[in-house]
């Protein structure tokens, strides 16, 4: 099945080029000049990703990825000005996938999205393999299906939460590292320092922790990582 991919940026040349690259790769583009013309294709059909543009004139990305979010989890890849670090940081608090500074590399952003998209296909059973439902409290992780429910029915989680969840469950009791949670969740375009993997945990853990402050199942332990506490 070819993967729609939603392109979203005011840059005509820059978005008519991305849009020609992915569909010489094989995949279905889709363009967008602004946010209201990609709510307009979502309307239509639902893509497989967004790639969304920062900086636009009238509402922004971090406005257009805000409206995404509380309509659910469609990934997202954000392009932002190459220094920009503040529009980063909100776009991973908000909930973008990743993130990618301008001038835009067009192999390492097919190298993104590729990985996202085979994150969230991701984990079909096999035989002799890790079961394919952890359990921990009220809460059950369907890693076939990528599904995370709880006491008030499924939670909606982008495609690094349900990586690092996965993660986490597999690996009950041990101390992860940050770059071990990153390998662990197949993610290797981070910059070695980056610290963004904290606000992922941040974030999974406020969908999963009764007090997020307090955390009863992934605890930091200082100077090392972070443990997910087994029942």
């Amino acid at each position: 099945m070819t993967d729609h991919i939603l392109i979203c940026d005011d840059e005509p040349d820059l978005r008519e080029m991305v849009g020609e690259y992915f569909r010489t790769r094989g995949y279905e583009a889709e363009l967008a000049g602004d946010g209201a013309a990609l709510f307009e294709a979502i309307a239509r059909r639902v893509p497989d990703l967004v790639i969304l543009d920062v900086r636009m004139p009238g509402e922004d990305g971090l406005s257009v990825l805000r409206r995404l979010r509380a309509q659910g989890e469609l990934p997202v890849v954000m392009l932002t000005a190459a220094d920009d670090v503040v529009d980063r940081i909100v776009g991973l608090e908000i909930g973008a996938d990743d993130y990618l500074g301008k001038p835009v590399d067009l192999r390492e952003l097919e190298a993104r999205v590729r990985t996202i998209l085979r994150r969230q296909r991701r984990a079909a059973p096999v035989a002799d393999g890790p079961e394919t439902v952890h359990r921990f409290g009220p809460f059950a992780f369907d890693v076939s299906a990528a599904r995370l429910s709880g006491p008030e029915g499924d939670i909606e989680l982008t495609a690094m939460e349900i990586a690092l969840l996965n993660a986490f469950l597999e690996n009950r009791g041990r101390v992860l590292s940050r770059d071990r949670l990153l390998d662990l969740a197949h993610h290797g375009g981070w910059e070695p320092l980056d610290r963004s993997i904290d606000l992922r945990i941040s974030r999974l853990r406020r969908k999963i922790e009764s007090d997020p402050a307090r955390p009863r199942w992934i605890r930091t332990v200082r100077g090392l990582g972070y443990q997910f506490v087994a029942n």
